[in-house]
């Protein structure tokens, strides 16, 4: 089973509790010889944004003209994470939620994914046909504040954000959701939310072993 484990933070694990989630999670599965673990550290690949230089570069290739240096540097990247999305059974993200959203770059490999022709097509009625649903999602994601509250619950646009994207877009299954929140909030409890977070974090992992 090919598992795509996708980090969206570069803060050290002992500053950043999604960042401590993804290598709790990679630590349950990296020596299960079922498991063909890959990392994709966004903040350390080669991710430009999207824009009008790859819609040109679009172009370019349907009639066979020659990209230039900023064109093919963004087909490379695009190709790389649609790559690594297609060859993957299971997706699993750890990310933070920084300004009620994902971060940037992860919103970036998204875009990548997220088009007509690979992930979606619409039929000749005008519906939407899903092009890859067999995948399974785990979305591992943290936020120091608490965003559960029925009060609070719109304003939470990242886990709610790639639920939409994967379940409702792709039509994948999520295996587990996994939140740690209120740790900065709530300081004085801070150390117990963390830990019982992780051990969430280790369940889902272990949800892997049954699918193999």
């Amino acid at each position: 089973m090919n598992i795509l484990m996708i980090k969206a933070n570069d803060r050290p694990a002992n500053e950043s509790v999604s960042s401590r989630m993804f290598e709790t999670f990679l630590k349950e599965v990296e020596n299960n010889p079922e498991l063909n673990v890959r990392i994709y550290d966004i903040f350390k690949e080669d991710m430009p944004y999207i824009g009008q230089d790859l819609f040109n570069a679009y172009g370019k290739m349907a009639l066979g003209e020659t990209l230039n240096e900023v064109e093919q540097r963004l087909m490379t990247a695009n190709q790389k994470a649609r790559d690594a999305f297609s060859e993957a059974d299971v997706i699993v993200i750890a990310f933070p939620l920084w300004n009620l959203t994902i971060p940037a770059r992860l919103q970036t490999f998204i875009d990548y994914v997220f088009s007509a022709g690979f992930t979606f097509k619409y039929d000749e009625a005008g519906n939407m046909v899903q092009l890859q649903p067999d995948k399974k999602v785990i979305l591992l994601n943290a936020r120091g504040g608490i965003y559960s509250t029925v009060e609070m619950q719109s304003m939470e646009m990242s886990v709610n954000y790639l639920r939409n994207v994967f379940a409702g877009m792709f039509g994948n299954e999520i295996l587990a959701e996994v939140v740690i929140e209120g740790h900065n909030s709530m300081p004085d409890q801070a150390n117990n939310i963390i830990a019982e977070g992780l051990e969430r974090v280790k369940e889902a992992a272990r949800q892997l072993s049954t699918l193999s």
